[in-house]
Formats: C-alpha cells, structure tokens, sequence
C-alpha cells in the first residue's frame, strides 16, 4: 500500500484511518488521535463505519478485516425444528444481529450452526465454561468438515471456526479481534459485565449472535445486548416448546418443618443477625449490603456474633436435618431414574455426598472426573449426583429427568436453568422438578422470588 493511500486497518481492539478526505473520517464515527496521528473508532464499530465511509462515495482499501469467506460443507444433513428456522429467519432479518432466546434442551446449538452455515464468515464461538468449550469444540466438528480450533485451557489453535472462552477473550481479542466475521456470544447473559463487554467492542465482526435461555439480569445491564451483539430478536418460552420439543414436566414445591429444637434455634440467631442490620442500618436487598455487613460485621464482637448468627440460621433453612431426611426418601422413589441434586453451597454438596454416597460435582472437580461422572450417569451405571453450581448452565445432561433443589439462590435465572437440565428431549421421557423449602424461614421469600418465570405458573 502507498503512503497516502486512504484506508483503514485494525490495531489493539480499535480500528485507524489514515487518508481519508476531509470530514470522511469523522463522518463515519472516527475521532482523531493526536497519539497515533490519525483517525481511530472502536473495532465494533467496522460495519457502520463502512457502510457510511461507501455511501459517501470514498473509495478505501479495507486492511482492518482478516476474516476468510469460507466454503463450508456439512458431515451430515438435519432440518430445523420450526422454532429453529424461525429463530435464524429473525436473526436475518435483524441484519445478523440479535439475541435469540431459547430454553435449554430446544437447540441453540443448532441454531448457530444454522447461522454459521448461512453466513459462510469465518465464526468466533465465546463461551462460560472449559466445559462448554469442550462441548461446542466436538459438536462444531461433528457437524462442518473443517478443523476446529480453540483458545483457552492451555490452547491457542485459531481457525476459521474457533471457540474459546470470554476469559481468553477479554485477554486476546486485541489480537483476535479482526479475524471472525461472526461472533457467537454462548449463555450472553454473561455478556454485560464490564471485561466482557469491552472484549466484545474490540472485536470487528460486522455480524454478531446472542444465545440464551435467561437474558434478564439482576443489574439491569441487558441494556446493553443491543450495542453489544443487537437487540433480542427471537424468543420462546419452556411453556411454549414443552411436549413437543421439550420433554413436558411437573414442578412440585415441597415444605420442610424445622423441629422444635431447629425453630429455636433458627429464630435466635435470626434475630441477632437481624438486629445487626438495623442498628448498622445495613439493607441486604441492595447490591453494595452484603459488602456493608461483611465488613462491618468484622469490626466488633457485635458484628462477628452476628456474622456467625448469619451462618446458623441460613444453615438450618438451606439444609435443614429434615431436608436431608426428605431428600434420602425422594432418592428412594426414584431409584430408576436419573437425577440431579441441586444445592447453594459446596459444603452441602459434600456432606450429602458422604452421608447419602453420592458423586459430586463442584468447581473442585477436574474435567476428566467430571466428564466420567456424567458419563456415568448418562449409561444408568449410576443413578443420581449431586452439585452445586457449576451444572446450572450449559452442560448436556440428556438422560436427567428429576431434578431436586434442595437450596439455592432467589435468581430466577439460576432457577430456570436447573429445571432447563431435566428439559432435553430423550425419548418419552416425562421431567419432574422438587424444590425443598424450609417452613417459617427466610427461604421461602428466596423461593417465591426464583419462581416469578412463565415456567413455574
């Protein structure tokens, strides 16, 4: 290229343009960095920056894209379900921008593919999880004849078709951020928080899907999916996909009574944990009220009795005796089925784990353990396990068909996607739900507020 040639290149997550006419530059969204001695936009900002800079009849030579049109062809041949074609109709007629809202178990995999296979761009798939991007790296390979790669977990393979996870995004998108047409935002609700956010402005690709189950967030920052990946284009609910692409399914809330000797016990420390927050003037339904309590709860004995009042009285609501009791009679119920015991806490996990002989999965648990344990589980050699977390979102569970929540947050999200892991359709397979609540305590407000979905009315 000549000097003085006009054009535009990418550099560090931004875009630069040198040469353009008078006024061009600033016309299509660049400001002028008097560091750099030139024009620079954000590398988001590629397509309107284009499309503006062509109107204007300003011919320049594009050095910022270095993404491959690509000739794919498929392994195999499926149609869409109707819900599926309908989601990636919505996604083109949003120009290729939108976030398309599915429940676990109705294929959004598959309506990415969809879009990859439509788009023919070299595509950038970000996801949660080391798991997830395990899990996208062989379904991708077993459906395109192209080698896949991956960055994160130790790799750094990049190819035409590339997965990799938002951490490893955040950290090399300065160098990554030109090289995808298409960017596939896997479980977007996570999207919004700042790093991620940032990683997704560095990046150029002029056509972007969102893919979730769950957009709403408690930060109200789902604002932010339409500068990001674009506005929600496409949306189905469990209720609408249930019997026929869904497994249909019962929700069943079961109440658990403390003893006498819980009661008691549970209302004292309730109450000095409580008259805590008032003589602080501490309110815990604010985000900044758990930073508050913590660190005024360590400035006084006061304080750290109340701390330790905290812990008694959420212990007795979120596994109580009578919950374990309740939890051992449903495992026996269910003795031929496959099921997921879902708990708040990693230390619940593993005193169930040792008092019923349960495999657990927590963030603890290596990859290879993992993948054996839900193996296990997939070919009955075993019938149940237990976890906390870390099988809220995106893990492939296609033989679980009962769920029990023996605790858990007041997220309606978090909810939602532990009864989306009994959804997937597996034969007739019918999918049952229990939610073990605490009588008289705190958790039932918890659960009433995980349950404000179309899911559970």
């Amino acid at each position: 290229m000549s000097a003085g040639e006009a054009r535009i290149d990418f550099h560090g997550g931004t875009l630069r343009a040198h040469d353009l006419p008078d006024g061009a530059a600033e016309q299509a969204g660049f400001t002028f960095d008097a560091r750099q001695g030139c024009h620079r936009a954000r590398a988001i900002d590629y397509r309107p920056a284009v499309v503006a800079l062509k109107r204007a009849g300003v011919e320049f030579a594009d050095e910022a894209r270095a993404y491959n049109e690509l000739e794919l062809s498929a392994r195999t041949k499926r149609e869409p379900y109707p819900h599926q074609a309908e989601a990636l109709a919505a996604w083109l007629k949003a120009s290729g921008r939108g976030v398309v809202v599915l429940p676990t178990g109705a294929g959004k995999t598959f309506v990415a593919a969809l879009a990859i296979a439509n788009r023919k761009r070299s595509t950038l798939v970000v996801v949660p999880t080391l798991d997830l991007m395990a899990q996208w790296h062989d379904n991708l390979a077993a459906t395109f004849a192209e080698e896949i790669g991956l960055v994160g977990g130790g790799s750094y393979d990049v190819k035409d078709l590339t997965v990799t996870t938002y951490d490893s995004a955040h950290l090399h998108m300065d160098r990554l951020g030109n090289r995808f047409g298409l960017v596939i935002f896997d479980e977007c609700h996570h999207l919004p928080s700042d790093a991620y956010a940032t990683a997704a402005r560095m990046c150029l690709a002029p056509y972007r899907l969102g893919l979730t189950a769950t957009p709403e967030r408690t930060d109200g920052r789902e604002e932010l999916y339409t500068e990001l990946v674009g506005p929600v284009c496409y949306r189905k609910d469990i209720t609408e996909l249930s019997g026929l692409y869904l497994a249909p399914y019962e929700t069943v809330r079961l109440e658990v009574p403390l003893s006498e000797a819980e009661r008691a016990a549970y209302t004292a420390a309730r109450s000095e944990y409580t008259t805590f927050l008032r003589a602080t003037g501490i309110d815990m339904s604010r985000p900044e009220g758990w930073g508050q309590f913590l660190m005024r709860s360590s400035l006084s004995d006061a304080g750290r009795r109340a701390f330790l009042a905290y812990r008694a009285q959420r212990k007795l609501a979120l596994a109580a005796p009578g919950k374990i009791e309740l939890l051992e009679r449903l495992l026996r119920v269910h003795k031929n089925d496959r099921v997921l015991v879902f708990t708040e806490d990693n230390a619940t996990v593993y005193e169930i784990a040792k008092k019923l002989l349960l495999p657990a999965i927590t963030h603890q648990t290596r990859v290879k353990e993992r993948s054996k344990i839900l193996a296990g589980l997939a070919s009955g050699e075993l019938f149940a396990i237990v976890t906390s977390k870390v099988l809220n979102e995106g893990v492939d569970v296609p033989s679980a068909n009962v769920a029990i929540i023996l605790s858990g947050s007041g997220s309606v999200r978090e909810h939602v996607q532990r009864l989306g892991r009994i959804l997937r359709k597996d034969g007739a397979k019918s999918a049952l739900l229990y939610e073990l609540v605490s009588s008289g305590t705190s958790e039932q407000r918890v659960s009433d507020r995980r349950r404000e979905h179309v899911a559970y009315k």
